[in-house]
């Protein structure tokens, strides 16, 4: 009965949502000068924009709220945070933050002095604005793969040796740690392997330099591997994690995925040295470290979602899920990178709009699209790529264009899926009318979320 797609848990809330006319979704995109980002959510009738902080919390979860000892220091909360971190991570030294990118930035200012090298298999948009905030330069060791749909790869978000070792070859004097994500948002969120993360260990052993994981969504990455690796199929999800985990020196976790809150995030660390200054820099940026920037009673919810995002029943489904969001956009008429991944899904936006070129945008031709077809919310825009060319030796910038259906977790339904397929059968038929966009604004930090767009007439 698999194939029913049933959840394993039961609606208690619901939230009412609607769909704005024609008319209106036409004057809300121009008003929102055709961005995702500026659009209501009460604008919205199923939103795609991201994974991040939209997950349903469990009737546990809501519980634990209503034990929430907000004290300043030591409050009870943090402990049970710290124990369920502990259990799960493998790393002594726990430390909250207000979200992921809170911690990245704590971590990184403790680490990238200006002109480091920080090598990955992919960075998403804050951790490159992050290392560059520290005067540091991300490099993607992704390898060509990431530019090629008509194959399936089932670690697209792999890194690829070659390059690393390369890098570290040339570099390594300037590299003060390599960050491994898993699953890889960019790489259509495709995990990362255990033979690649082992690999790539042996390799930064070679010149004693640490790794670390951005952890966001690595209980997916984990049941990826349990699912898609050989000698894995074996082991609970939970063990895969401490496995991949032991290969680093620590990690860094958005807890809105994975962990199924609304807010919150973490480092944990085995060097207790590097966890102090982390600790100083906390108290400067989020808060003491035994709440980090965080309501205690969030700290509870987040012990508790750690645990249920480790639910093999639950991440059976949301794959599942995922995979099922894929094959409706196939059959509507798109090209999706295969195989899925964990947090949505990613489309070839030129098999939708062949007509256009990378200038013309199709990324945000095929978000309005969706929002005016059907008042769906998706994101797509070019993504810079720092990609390591073997051939010349050189790093050179490539785009990678980005468009992705993120998929809230135990937010969403099998309807409600297939509502997003009937809207894209719609996009494709009248595809070809759109002439693509232009950029109007597009500030130097972080443009995509700011940037206004006009359609070319």
């Amino acid at each position: 009965m698999r194939r029913t797609l049933a959840p394993p848990f039961r609606i208690k809330v619901v939230e009412a949502i609607r769909i704005p006319s024609r008319e209106e979704r036409e004057r809300i995109l121009k008003e929102a000068h055709y961005s995702p980002f500026r659009i209501r959510s009460e604008d919205v009738y199923i939103d795609l924009l991201t994974d991040s902080g939209t997950a349903a919390m469990s009737d546990e979860q809501w519980a634990a709220m209503m034990r929430g000892d907000e004290a300043y220091v030591g409050s009870k909360n943090y402990y049970r945070f710290e124990e369920a971190v502990r259990e799960i991570t493998g790393f002594e030294h726990v430390i909250p933050t207000h979200q992921g990118r809170a911690a990245e930035n704590v971590l990184f200012g403790a680490l990238i002095k200006p002109g480091d090298i920080i090598p990955g298999n992919t960075h998403f948009d804050t951790t490159r604005a992050h290392i560059a905030d520290k005067g540091g330069k991300p490099i993607d060791l992704i390898g060509e793969w990431l530019w090629d749909f008509d194959h399936e790869y089932p670690f697209r978000g792999n890194l690829d040796p070659a390059r690393l070792e390369y890098v570290l070859r040339k570099y390594h004097d300037k590299i003060p740690f390599i960050l491994l994500t898993g699953v890889n948002n960019v790489a259509a969120s495709s995990p990362i392997s255990m033979e690649n993360i082992r690999e790539t260990r042996e390799l930064a052993e070679r010149y004693d330099i640490p790794i670390f994981f951005d952890a966001c969504r690595f209980f997916e990455n984990c049941y990826l591997i349990k699912m898609r690796e050989a000698g894995y199929g074996g082991k609970s999800v939970a063990e895969i994690v401490r496995e991949a985990l032991s290969y680093a020196d620590g990690c860094y976790m958005s807890c809105k995925k994975d962990a199924l809150v609304n807010i919150g995030g973490f480092i944990a660390l085995g060097d207790e040295k590097l966890a102090e200054r982390c600790k100083e820099r906390l108290v400067l940026y989020e808060g003491f470290p035994t709440y980090g920037g965080l309501a205690r009673r969030d700290l509870e919810a987040i012990a508790i979602g750690l645990r249920e995002g480790l639910d093999e029943r639950y991440l059976e489904w949301r794959v599942r899920q995922v995979a099922y969001l894929g094959e409706l956009l196939e059959r509507a008429g798109a090209r999706v990178i295969k195989p899925t991944g964990g947090s949505g899904v990613f489309l070839d936006v030129y098999s939708v709009y062949p007509h256009l070129s990378e200038k013309e945008l199709p990324g945000v031709a095929a978000f309005a699209d969706m929002y005016l077809e059907g008042a769906v919310r998706i994101v797509g825009a070019p993504f810079p790529v720092d990609f390591v060319d073997l051939d010349r030796g050189e790093v050179e910038r490539r785009t990678f264009e980005f468009v992705r259906f993120a998929i809230p977790r135990r937010a969403l339904t099998k309807a409600h899926m297939e509502y997003v397929g009937a809207v894209m059968e719609r996009v494709v038929e009248r595809a070809h009318l759109n002439k693509g966009f232009r950029v109007v604004y597009w500030p130097e930090i972080l443009g995509h979320f700011f940037a206004r767009y006009e359609p070319i007439s």
